[in-house]
């Protein structure tokens, strides 16, 4: 029997399906991890081309519990946005980044991150610099490889005085995760100790941008999830 789940309102439910429809629109086959415990949903995803980890967390009107992976298109075509429901599909064989996840818990506020408008500056400025060295590559040289080694270099750089890769800046703004707070909805509360509503946090050798539509994680160098192109994407 198919596993229904019943968000909290319509708009936790258009919030999970905008999520949804970003990662379907970078990646036709995208897989999602599913957790939840009593009634919170937390919505695992690997964007293509950022090499992070996002997460969306959705509020549930019926706790339940869940832990399995599948398929993130299927996920989308059933929630019922004026309903606030979704059903689970069946699951499907997880790549294998979703057996890597961020820890729950042990995370601590690490300063050092700009506010949100610098970073969406920071983004677009890469975004200009990484067109304007594409451009002036010789046709010899205009290669997937040399592109995508310009892109390593910029988007591997950190931003502020933090470790974070400007990589997951980029991955929060393609997402929507970045977007200024709607005045007529509030932002989450913020976890004991962070700066405001957007932070960054550290456990072990990950990285989290934590903002009020939902969070990146990545690891330190070191601890990567895997070699992924990173050209620049235009968000969604």
């Amino acid at each position: 029997m198919t596993q229904r789940l019943r968000l909290a309102d319509a708009g936790e439910a258009a919030d999970l399906a905008a999520f949804l429809g970003r990662l379907v629109h970078y990646d036709r086959a995208a897989a999602v991890r599913l957790q939840a415990g009593g009634g919170a949903l937390a919505v695992f995803g690997r964007p293509p081309s950022f090499e992070v980890l996002a997460i969306r967390t959705a509020r549930l009107a019926e706790p339940v519990s869940l832990d399995l992976t599948v398929s993130a298109g299927e996920l989308l075509e059933s929630v019922d946005e004026a309903a606030g429901t979704a059903d689970v599909p069946a699951p499907v064989t997880g790549p294998p980044w979703t057996g890597v996840l961020p820890p729950r818990g042990g995370w601590r506020p690490v300063p050092g991150l700009p506010g949100a408008e610098a970073m969406r500056a920071a983004v677009a400025a890469a975004v200009r610099e990484f067109r304007a060295r594409d451009e002036a590559l010789p046709a010899d040289r205009r290669t997937r490889a040399e592109r995508d080694r310009i892109g390593r270099e910029i988007w591997s750089r950190t931003l502020g005085e933090s470790e974070l890769p400007l990589r997951a800046v980029h991955a929060a703004q393609s997402l929507g995760f970045l977007r200024p707070v709607r005045a007529t909805v509030p932002a989450p509360a913020p976890a004991p100790g962070a700066p405001g509503p957007v932070a960054l946090f550290a456990a072990g050798s990950w990285l989290r941008l934590r903002t009020p539509y939902g969070s990146i994680a990545t690891r330190r160098p070191g601890g990567g999830l895997g070699a992924l192109p990173v050209s620049p994407v235009r968000p969604a």
